[in-house]
């Protein structure tokens, strides 16, 4: 993915018209706390893995200098249990697309290793999605998340 990221790069591009799109689909029946931290902790993750993702520092007219933000800006959707579980399977057939989770073992987990763990023993089909990640070709995000609405 590393590779088709730095082909895609895009930092003058509207977000809209940039060929990488990312997304983040959230859970909103998990409540806002848990939300927040699925999407921050998603974004972190998506970061370490894409560095180029992020742009470089910006100084402002004042001559502070600001973090780097994601140059293709991230689109946060809602959808229920069910229907990220779906994306996320359908999503793990693309071939280019990233995906980061949250699941339930993640959010409870008070360390690293239960959170390993728990993940471990655990198959496919009984994860609990809170939230999932997904950055890769416009077209083939487009396909797989069209139709939800932005989380609210």
């Amino acid at each position: 993915m590393n590779a088709v990221l730095a082909a895609d790069i895009q930092a003058g591009a509207s977000t809209r018209s940039a060929k990488l799109k990312w997304v983040i689909v959230a859970d909103p029946s998990r409540g806002p706390g848990l939300v927040a931290n699925a999407t921050a902790c998603l974004g972190a993750a998506a970061a370490a893995v894409l560095p180029d993702l992020i742009g470089g520092e910006v100084e402002d007219a004042s001559g502070h200098v600001h973090a780097g933000l994601p140059w293709s800006g991230c689109s946060i959707l809602a959808a229920d249990a069910g229907k990220l579980h779906e994306i996320r399977a359908k999503a793990a057939t693309k071939e280019g697309v990233f995906i980061a989770d949250m699941t339930k073992h993640a959010q409870a987990s008070r360390s690293y290793e239960e959170y390993r763990a728990g993940l471990g023993e655990t198959g496919e089909g009984d994860l609990e999605y809170y939230a999932i990640g997904l950055i890769g070709p416009r077209n083939k995000i487009a396909k797989l998340v069209g139709g939800l609405p932005l989380l609210s």
